[in-house]
């Protein structure tokens, strides 16, 4: 049985049903959860049924697609409603969404302290409410357990506890932590049942967000703590009278099976905006889409012919991300366009690359404020200098201005897209200028993944992932393929950091334990202390002390393990390499004193656009 299957169930249901369970029961919940995903589902409506046995059902009553109550799930075994069947099922379900299951429970919610701020304060002066602490503690506490069991020991009853302090969370007004608790779980889920998907660098800056966000909610105030609480999901506001210009398409495909595309517009003031077209059905709907028509207004244009068109919206509505909604009220007329060398796209290319990198970097940073600005595109006028090999396949490597020499990389390897056979075509092209629009990839060095550029020929633009380019299209057919020279790698480039990086990830999977037991770190922490990183080689001594460290009793019986202080070392390293790493990436970015002179030519200043 796919968890894919089965309706998403709210967390507080499933805590609920957890935390009923006997002792006895609660042992054997994980196996009962495993138990019930080998068996078969049927959908009628509102409703899914497992089929627990050949004479037992299991069913989870889902109106508007979520578990909202306890009740909700029925077993007809003999034990029901004090059976296991009835927990596990809501285990092995999806979480569903706070905001879709914000409806009334079997037990009456919590209501909120009289001291609690209300949503949107934003007073200089205000501290959080004791009950706020409390909430922060509980989510603080249960974070902490998963770090020391890890995702082999984070069964059912470890989650079970998380989803508990998330709820209390969400209603004490805290939905920043409320939601990477939920983030925990799924990803601690997707890792137990081999979700190809998954990734360990996910839960550990899930896990770091979680546990940083919970201790400072505790020691922040003023506009720091509102940040800290977040805010609850924002729907799309009014935006009045829009005029936009098309940038680009890009085909969006997921690990999930969705496919689609998001077509990038921008504003006469700069603001970039999207419209996408994402639901099940992978790359093939992709490429399918990409000629549908936009749906937006009463607009004719497909998303391909909207990347180099105009749109004038009225009614217009936004997402605090930039996505452009598509309600009743919306009307929309095709418009002229602009090209990417004429106001107001233009404009976008003006700001240096280091200015660009360290806007993205704001906006892929893993653990900042929400709100803090920035988007991860970065518009780059370039020269190309040839592929370079690297350990995981070729790339393009280009010089733009300020001598800064970039990884230009394939957004997406599968086969059916463009992405892949244009790079490598124009990596036989050296020397050819070309105006691009990549998306930041956090490394030591300067990286993005390509995802559209002017063409060689100087007009109009390519769509990489969507159009192919022919060997007629660059500037000399006959150019052989070139393989750009080394090049020396930037101070951060060869840096000794993932010694701690990997100590942090390696707790994760299997807890503190195993963490304790990997031996002397003293050849590890002299190679970060020769490279300048003396803090990094203190984290990663403290963190294996802590992890080893268990004290015994005056009989010497083990006492608990330290899970709190273990847990601060932990947070602290991860937090420390994220903060070093952004900071390398930033510096990668800035322009070289000898390459000053050598940047690519500015549209009217000669290269293709003269």
């Amino acid at each position: 049985m796919n968890a894919d299957r089965l309706p998403p169930v709210a967390p507080e249901v499933t805590a609920t049903l957890v935390e009923d369970l006997s002792p006895r029961l609660r042992k054997r919940l994980d196996a009962a959860v495993t138990k019930l995903g080998a068996r078969p589902t049927h959908r009628d409506g509102d409703t899914v049924t497992i089929a627990v046995d050949d004479e037992t059902e299991l069913r989870l009553h889902a109106p508007d697609g979520v578990v909202a109550t306890a009740d909700a799930i029925t077993c007809g075994c003999l034990l029901a409603p004090a059976c296991v069947h009835r927990a596990a099922a809501a285990c092995a379900a999806p979480t569903a969404d706070p905001e879709l299951a914000a409806r009334p429970t079997q037990a009456v919610p919590e209501p909120a302290s009289a001291t609690d701020p209300a949503p949107g304060s934003d007073s200089l002066s205000e501290v959080a409410s004791p009950a706020q602490r409390a909430a922060a503690e509980a989510l603080w506490s249960a974070g902490a357990a998963v770090l020391e069991a890890g995702v082999d020991g984070a069964g059912a009853v470890t989650q079970s506890a998380l989803l508990r302090a998330a709820h209390t969370a969400r209603l004490r007004h805290l939905p920043r932590a409320a939601g990477a608790a939920l983030s925990v779980v799924t990803l601690v889920r997707a890792a137990r049942v081999g979700d190809p998907s998954y990734r360990t660098a996910d839960l550990v800056t899930a896990l770091a967000e979680l546990l940083g966000t919970a201790h400072r909610v505790g020691t922040t105030s003023g506009a720091e703590l509102a940040a800290v609480r977040g805010s609850a999901r924002r729907p799309y506001s009014p935006d009045g009278s829009l005029r936009l210009y098309g940038l680009f398409t890009e085909p969006v495909v997921t690990d999930s099976g969705h496919g689609g595309v998001r077509t990038w517009v921008a504003g006469t003031d700069g603001r970039l905006c999207t419209v996408g077209d994402v639901a099940p059905g992978g790359v093939g709907r992709a490429l399918g889409v990409a000629d549908r028509a936009v749906r937006l207004g009463d607009s004719a244009l497909t998303h391909r012919e909207l990347g180099r068109a105009g749109l004038a919206v009225s009614g217009a509505t936004v997402s605090p991300d930039g996505r452009l909604g598509a309600g009743k009220g919306v009307k929309a007329v095709t418009a002229r366009g602009a090209a990417w060398t004429e106001p107001p796209l233009a404009a976008l290319w003006e700001p240096p690359p280091s200015e660009q990198a360290a806007r993205a970097l704001r906006s892929t940073s893993r653990y900042a404020d929400p709100d803090g600005g920035g988007r991860d595109l970065l518009f780059l006028d370039v020269e190309l200098l040839g592929a370079v090999r690297e350990p995981g396949g070729t790339c393009l490597l280009a010089l733009c201005e300020g001598g800064i020499r970039v990884r230009l990389t394939v957004a997406d390897d599968d086969p059916a897209l463009a992405h892949r056979d244009n790079l490598m075509l124009l990596a036989t092209a050296p020397g050819t200028r070309l105006r691009v629009i990549g998306r930041l990839v956090p490394a030591l060095h300067p990286r993005l993944t390509l995802l559209a550029c002017s063409h060689p020929t100087g007009e109009g633009t390519i769509d990489l992932g969507l159009d192919r380019l022919r060997r007629a299209d660059l500037p000399d057919p006959a150019a052989p393929a070139h393989l750009a020279p080394p090049q020396p790698g930037g101070s951060g480039e060869h840096s000794p950091l993932y010694l701690l990086e990997r100590r942090v990830e390696q707790t994760v999977p299997a807890g503190r334990a195993a963490l304790g037991m990997l031996g002397d770190v003293t050849a590890e922490t002299r190679r970060l202390r020769r490279a300048g990183l003396p803090t990094a080689a203190g984290l990663l001594t403290a963190l294996c002390t802590a992890a080893a460290q268990r004290d015994r009793d005056l009989f010497g019986r083990l006492l608990p393990a330290d899970t709190d202080g273990f847990a601060t070392y932990w947070l602290t390293a991860a937090r420390y390499t994220a903060a070093v790493a952004e900071s390398l990436c930033a510096a990668a970015w800035e322009p070289t004193q000898a390459g000053r002179a050598a940047a690519p030519s500015a549209p009217g200043q000669g290269g293709p656009w003269a």
